[in-house]
C-alpha cells in the first residue's frame, strides 16, 4: 500500500502503530475481546487489530470534544501510564489522578480529593478497578483502554490496545489528544489550520 494511501486510512502508518507496540496483547483474552483479536502469534500472545483501535481512537476523540475539557477525567494507576496521562490533561486541558486513585475521590464528597468530572478515561480496567466502579457508581461514562485480558463491563467506549507497554500508551494518550484537539479546532470553525507540535516521544515515560 502507498504511504500516502495509508496516511488517509489510519491516523498515522500502521508501520507506527506496529513499531509502538499497540497490538501486542497478552496470553489470556476473556470472550468480549474476542471481536478484537487480529490472531495469535505463535508463542501464544494474542494480536490486537490496529484498525479497529484506531477507528476507536476516532471515536472516543470526538466524543471527548463534546465535553469541555475540564470535566474529564484520565485515571492512571499503571507506571507507564502517569506520563502519558498527565500529558493528555496537560495538552487538552482535562485533569489526571496517576498512581493511587484515592477511594471516595468520585463518590465521598467529604474527600479532600473529591471530584466531579463527567467523564472518566481510564488506562487499564484491572489497575484502575476502583475509578471504575465509582464511575459506575455515580452514573459518567467510561472510556477504557483495554488488552487483549481486559474485561470490558460498565464500560462506553473500549480502544482496543496494549495498555501495558511504555510506547503503546505514549502513542495511545498522545493520538487521543491530538484527534480531541482537532476536533474541537474543526467543531470552532477556526479558519486557522490546525497546528500540533507535541510527539508520541513527548508522552512517552521515562525508562
Amino acid at each position: 500500500m502507498a504511504p500516502d494511501k495509508e496516511r488517509e486510512e489510519t491516523l498515522i502508518p500502521s508501520t507506527d502503530y506496529l513499531a509502538s507496540g499497540v497490538h501486542i496483547g497478552t496470553l489470556q483474552k476473556p470472550g468480549v475481546m474476542m471481536r478484537f483479536i487480529y490472531q495469535a502469534r505463535a508463542d501464544g500472545l494474542y494480536l490486537l487489530d490496529i484498525k479497529q483501535m484506531d477507528e476507536r481512537l476516532r471515536t472516543a476523540a470526538k466524543f471527548l470534544a463534546s465535553y469541555e475539557p475540564a470535566s474529564i477525567l484520565v485515571v492512571a494507576a499503571r507506571e507507564y501510564g502517569h506520563h502519558p496521562a498527565s500529558m493528555f490533561a496537560k495538552v487538552t486541558g482535562a485533569s489526571a489522578i496517576v498512581d493511587r486513585f484515592i477511594p471516595g475521590s468520585l463518590t465521598n464528597p467529604a474527600s479532600a480529593h473529591f471530584r466531579e468530572p463527567l467523564l472518566l478515561i481510564i488506562t487499564d480496567p484491572m489497575t484502575d478497578e476502583q475509578a471504575l466502579r465509582e464511575g459506575v457508581s455515580v452514573g459518567i461514562p467510561i472510556i477504557a483502554l483495554c488488552d487483549a485480558n481486559n474485561s470490558t463491563s460498565n464500560i462506553e467506549l473500549i480502544i482496543p490496545t496494549n495498555n501495558k507497554g511504555r510506547k503503546a500508551l505514549a502513542t495511545v494518550f498522545w493520538l487521543l489528544a491530538r484527534e480531541m484537539l482537532r476536533e474541537c479546532h474543526r467543531r470552532a470553525g477556526s479558519q486557522e489550520p490546525f497546528t500540533f507540535t507535541y510527539t508520541a516521544e513527548d508522552f512517552e515515560a521515562a525508562i
